[in-house]
């Protein structure tokens, strides 16, 4: 009975039907659906749109009285060369063509500017910058080397709207190639360094473009760097951004690009032609020494050690051994320029790791004075030339990193301070030192002050060194060689600039016992039969003059002539010990 209640119960409520899985064949649902409708909108318009644009684009070519005339280039050397015929030219040539009137500004009035003949010109520059004008017109400022002219696009009926805004908008930095008409302006141009010419675009192609986005600005680099203290300041007090060394060297091929580095590399250049130009004249033989070395050649710690084929091996200090066994070899006057490595670890604005080395050595009759007065004429005509044959440059830099100018002694007549002299000197002046220590810089630069106060002079030479704080191939002075070697003084010298050392010299053992004998008291002591000193110490048991000579450094001698604040800038990619890139 029970169970058959039960079974009426159950059966009085009916079963649920089961819900059957949602087949896979259903379609997409009306969300898709609305996204895809409104997609093939998006798609239909923007289709109808890149057809009107093509459209436009065609009839805008079509209708291009210019199409040919402007555009960029294929890289050059992949594809096919077709000599095109036509002459390029320089500013420089052009300015020479058409130099400035008598009245200086070369602007001409409207009745001779007609008159004059016009002068087509093609030449290759770089866009300084750009901008357009209007549709019809846009200017440029085109640099050729330290020379910049202002070129015009204007639209005519030979000369497109859409040439005047391909002209107006390539990004500054970027290589061009321009055909046009030279003409002078009305009034003298002051955006360029050319302000007597201008130049009527004709012809505009870009042979390489430039990034939009520069690292930095090349007229922000044609400014001092900042003072020190003030690197971190964001901009100057004229909304200009501040550039500072370290990001002017990351980014060394576009600051290398300002006008007033291009005039210190010149200038660089000019002390090396100088140097050769001097010594040549006076019989001296260029060599080549290597770099390679088996021994440090100043016998100290500052050396970069490298492995050679499981040995070590050494990057040269100085070519000193291989001048000297120059000597020895019976080359008596040789002269080199090449690199120099020291391993100092300083990071103050005077060092570099790595740097170029203007050095000589001579034999002499009686006195190694002898070669002082050489290296002092060769120094007189080095600051000679660069005053009369590098006058240009040198304004140029020191417009932007100011210095007095520098004073020179009448030939004969540079300052030879003796050592003991300078001491004397330094302790007037209020400082503590010792007969026989060595000079500081901070010393060395207050002694400058001094001998400029005392002898109207910017150049001069400290003689007679103690001994103990020179290289042991150093002479040591007749007049001290009874007395303990603490005590006794050398025949050395150093060449002074602005206070700084740029040259440091003097005479050479050239006797092989004495050689030998200096070497064991050296500190620290060091072995003349090593294999790094063996073949220098022998050079000297076949018979060798008297000789002396000494060592400049180039990129100190440009920063001194030009004030500027760091040997960094007179190096083209410096390295010092904490840069090995770029």
């Amino acid at each position: 009975m029970a169970s058959e209640e039960k079974k009426a119960d159950g059966a009085s409520l009916p079963e649920q039907p089961k819900q059957e899985a949602p087949s896979s064949d259903a379609g997409p649902s009306k969300n898709a659906l609305k996204k895809a409708a409104k997609d093939k909108e998006k798609a239909e318009k923007a289709a109808k749109r890149k057809a009107q644009e093509d459209a436009q684009k065609a009839a805008s070519a079509a209708s291009d009285v210019s199409s040919h005339d402007y555009g960029d280039l294929p890289t050059v050397g992949l594809t096919p060369y077709t000599p095109s015929g036509v002459h390029r030219i320089t500013l420089r040539e052009l300015v020479a063509q058409l130099p400035p009137t008598p009245s200086g500004s070369g602007a001409l009035h409207a009745e001779e500017a007609s008159a004059e003949p016009e002068a087509r010109v093609a030449l290759r520059c770089v866009v300084e910058n750009a901008r357009v004008q209007s549709a019809k017109l846009a200017f440029l400022v085109l640099r050729q080397g330290a020379e910049s002219v202002q070129a015009v696009v204007a639209a005519s009926e030979t000369l497109s709207r859409q040439m005047v805004k391909f002209a107006g908008g390539v990004p500054a930095e970027s290589v061009v190639l321009v055909e046009g008409v030279v003409r002078r302006p009305k009034e003298a141009i002051k955006s360029a360094s050319v302000g007597h010419l201008e130049l009527h675009v004709e012809r505009f192609f870009v042979v390489s473009r430039s990034e939009s986005q520069l690292p930095l600005q090349v007229e922000d680099a044609e400014r001092a760097i900042p003072a020190e203290g003030l690197e971190g300041k964001g901009e100057e007090d004229d909304g200009r951004p501040i550039v500072t060394l370290n990001t002017r060297l990351e980014h060394r091929v576009i600051d290398l690009r300002a006008r007033h580095n291009a005039g210190i590399f010149k200038i660089k250049d000019g002390v090396c032609a100088l140097f050769s130009e001097y010594l040549r004249d006076k019989g001296f033989v260029g060599v080549q020494t290597p770099k390679l070395l088996g021994a440090a050649t100043e016998g100290g710690s500052n050396v970069f050690e490298v492995t050679y084929f499981g040995k070590k091996a050494y990057l040269a200090q100085s070519p000193q051994f291989y001048k000297q066994m120059m000597v020895a070899a019976r080359y008596e006057k040789v002269m080199e320029i090449g690199p120099i490595f020291r391993a100092e670890n300083s990071n103050t604005a005077r060092h570099l790791t790595e740097f170029t080395g203007l050095d000589m050595e001579m034999a002499f009759e009686e006195d190694y004075h002898e070669v002082m007065t050489v290296l002092e004429e060769l120094m007189l005509h080095i600051f000679n030339g660069l005053r009369t044959r590098y006058a240009k440059e040198t304004e140029l830099v020191r417009s932007i990193y100011h210095v007095d100018e520098f004073k020179l002694p009448e030939a004969g007549k540079v300052p030879r301070i003796q050592f003991p002299e300078a001491v004397k000197m330094l302790r007037g002046a209020g400082e503590q030192i010792g007969d026989f220590d060595d000079l500081s810089t901070p010393q060395e630069k207050l002694l400058g002050r001094l001998i400029l106060e005392k002898y109207s002079t910017d150049f001069y030479v400290i003689d007679q060194y103690p001994l103990a704080v020179r290289p042991f191939y150093a002479m040591p002075s007749a007049q001290t060689t009874s007395a303990p070697l603490s005590e006794q003084y050398s025949n050395s010298y150093d060449f002074f600039m602005r206070g700084q050392e740029i040259m440091s010299g003097g005479q050479r053992v050239h006797d092989a016992a004495l050689l030998s004998k200096r070497m064991k008291e050296f500190e620290p002591p060091l072995d003349p039969t090593h294999p790094g000193f063996k073949d220098y110490v022998n050079a000297f048991k076949y018979g060798c003059p008297p000789h002396g000579g000494g060592g400049i450094g180039l990129e100190r001698i440009v920063m001194l002539w030009l004030g500027l604040p760091n040997v960094r800038l007179a190096s083209l990619f410096p390295r010092d010990p904490v840069r090995l890139a770029p």
